[in-house]
């Protein structure tokens, strides 16, 4: 799509267009590009339905009203920040006082357009033409152009001083792909540290693979998860030196430190399984979590803890172990038919084996769900069955703490067991190993 194009796009006849496809079905696309070429241009027409396609798309991560109302670039919109995360980033910053804030590398406007609903002036720059249109035709459909400024410019020449503060989402895709090297990106990584120095307050959007020690060390380190996926990691100037910080959304919730501990022993896997949400691992903030759960890893080299006890955490997903086998297809399968299990998750961590090539090999089949982790138990190949924990009653998810059983009340016409916490109360299946004996 040319400058020239969204433009036209940019008309009334253009907007009548392209409302009018809100709802199209691209399966149908090739017959509805034929029928509308007869009344509009056919360069109007070919812009209008690769829009419809990308706002559809954008839903995902904008929500819809916002997405039907926006414009995207095909990079853009995949590049663009998510607006759960561009929220709470904008609410931190406005948190620290900033009233205005210069937006580098601002690309189609997400993070602008979350700092601006917020009431901070936002100058919001970039290189590209194209990018830059869409960026000032989406504060203005958002009803927020006289709070963002659109500039096209080269970010390594934009006064920044008269900010309160500086936002900088290099590039981190070129012609073949995704960057790794912080200083491929555009700007280099280097140049984006020497200008939020200059700052008052400033964040920086980075990959979330970005080595700990490359991490300054005046800079607070923090990523970010939405809906257990990791989105982003953020260098963080002006706020919490030395400070590495997991932030999971919805919430937030936060875990954060200035003295990480050192790694949690390895040791017998236990009745539960904890899978840390990959913020915390990013973070490297697993052993704040094994402690808080009286934990352990399975593995040295593994990042999932084991616990002898369900305790509530929002920083980490429960799920009842039953058994713990040594990697084997054929094993796999016989139980797996046995239990009448056609419903199957994988999970894998340490694990050559890919999810959907096991699914294939074991083809289960009946009424009944489980999950089995690939993983490495002490150094060997192993397999973890068992399903979701039951959340325990007790503190909310949002205070991680101890979970304390409800006192037990015995059922109506029973002699002994009860429900705690939604449990069933009958008794939970012993977790057995490969011999089949109880291993606890």
């Amino acid at each position: 799509m040319t400058p020239e194009d969204f433009a036209a796009l940019l008309t009334p006849e253009g907007r009548a267009l392209l409302d009018s496809l809100r709802d199209h079905d691209p399966a149908q696309e090739l017959a509805l590009a034929t029928r509308l070429r007869r009344e509009h241009p056919a360069a109007l027409v070919s812009a209008a339905l690769g829009q419809a396609r990308l706002r559809q798309r954008a839903v995902a991560k904008f929500g819809a009203e916002d997405a039907f109302r926006m414009y995207f670039t095909p990079g853009g919109g995949e590049m663009a920040t998510r607006a759960s995360v561009a929220s709470y980033r904008a609410e931190r910053l406005a948190a620290l006082g900033v009233r205005s804030l210069a937006d580098l590398c601002c690309g189609i406007g997400g993070d602008a357009l979350a700092l601006a609903r917020l009431g901070i002036r936002v100058l919001a720059v970039d290189h590209d033409p194209l990018t830059v249109a869409v960026a000032r035709a989406n504060a203005e459909a958002l009803g927020l152009a006289d709070l963002i400024e659109v500039r096209e410019a080269d970010v390594t020449e934009v006064d920044t001083a008269g900010y309160d503060a500086v936002f900088i989402d290099p590039a981190r895709r070129g012609g073949r792909g995704r960057i790794f090297d912080p200083e491929s990106y555009s700007p280099p990584l280097s140049w984006a540290v020497e200008t939020a120095r200059a700052a008052k307050y400033a964040a920086i959007k980075i990959a979330p693979g970005i080595p700990h020690e490359a991490v300054p060390a005046e800079a607070e380190a923090e990523w970010i998860s939405d809906q257990g996926d990791v989105k982003e990691a953020v260098l963080w100037f002006g706020t919490a030196p030395g400070t590495v910080r997991a932030t999971l959304l919805p919430g937030p919730r936060e875990l954060h430190t200035t003295d990480p501990l050192p790694d949690p022993e390895a040791g017998p896997v236990g009745r539960w399984l904890y899978e840390p949400d990959g913020a915390v691992i990013r973070a490297h903030l697993v052993a704040e979590v094994a402690e808080q759960l009286d934990g352990r890893l399975i593995d040295p080299t593994i990042a999932y803890i084991t616990a002898d006890e369900l305790r509530a955490t929002p920083y980490a997903t429960a799920y009842e172990i039953t058994d713990v086998l040594p990697f084997g297809l054929k094993k796999l399968k016989a139980l797996l038919r046995e239990r009448g299990v056609g419903i199957l998750t994988v999970k894998k961590r340490g694990s050559a084996i890919e999810p959907e090539e096991l699914r294939k090999k074991v083809k289960p089949q009946g009424p009944n769900s489980a999950t089995v982790f690939l993983t490495r138990v002490a150094g060997a190949p192993s397999m973890l069955i068992g399903s979701p924990a039951v959340p325990p009653a007790g503190p909310p998810a949002a205070t991680p703490g101890r979970w304390k059983p409800p006192p037990r009340t015995p059922r109506p016409g029973a002699g002994g067991g009860a429900a705690v916490g939604g449990v069933s109360p009958r008794r939970p299946p012993p977790i057995r190993s490969a011999s089949g004996a109880p291993l606890g």
